[in-house]
């Protein structure tokens, strides 16, 4: 089984009661066979809306894999906004996530204990993955300089990513 990508890869999910309200997933690509690099890939509103330095990478990440999160089951997926700029990604396994590109800022806080994670065929795209997962207690999102309102946020960190196939 040949190696597709490994990196890391937390994410946020904000919701208001049952309803999500935004998603977004923040990328350290440490390797892939579409290059390295950081991106960040934010479902809010209808719209999917990728910041990265590199557009190839970024719209594969969404397409190949965001797309077919749990997290957006159900949800339109419309072609994605790509903005090219970079990255900053701070990621501490042991507090948390500061992620911002463009107008977008992704922090994820309170990182609980971490444990494996294994998935052999994953719901859509049908290739496996395993990486070490870190629930945590919150997360917020601001896009244009406005926090992102939602009621309750299910937020984790995922690092020692690979995802594999064929």
């Amino acid at each position: 089984m040949s190696v597709l990508l490994f990196g890391a890869n937390p994410g946020l999910t904000l919701r208001d009661g049952e309803r999500t309200v935004a998603f977004a997933s923040a990328w350290r690509v440490d390797w892939s066979v579409r290059g390295a690099g950081t991106a960040l890939v934010v479902w809010y509103d209808g719209e999917v809306r990728i910041a990265t330095e590199s557009p190839d990478l970024g719209r594969w990440l969404a397409e190949a894999f965001v797309r077919h999160f749990p997290e957006v089951a159900g949800l339109p997926w419309p072609e994605p906004a790509v903005t090219v700029a970079p990255v900053r990604l701070e990621l501490d396994h042991a507090a948390g996530l500061r992620a911002s590109a463009a107008d977008a800022e992704l922090e994820i806080t309170g990182a609980g204990q971490p444990r494996a994670i294994g998935v052999e065929a994953f719901p859509g795209n049908g290739l496996r993955l395993t990486n070490v997962y870190i629930p945590c207690e919150s997360g917020r999102l601001r896009l244009g300089g406005t926090e992102i309102a939602a009621t309750s946020a299910n937020a984790f960190l995922a690092d020692a990513e690979v995802w594999s196939g064929g």
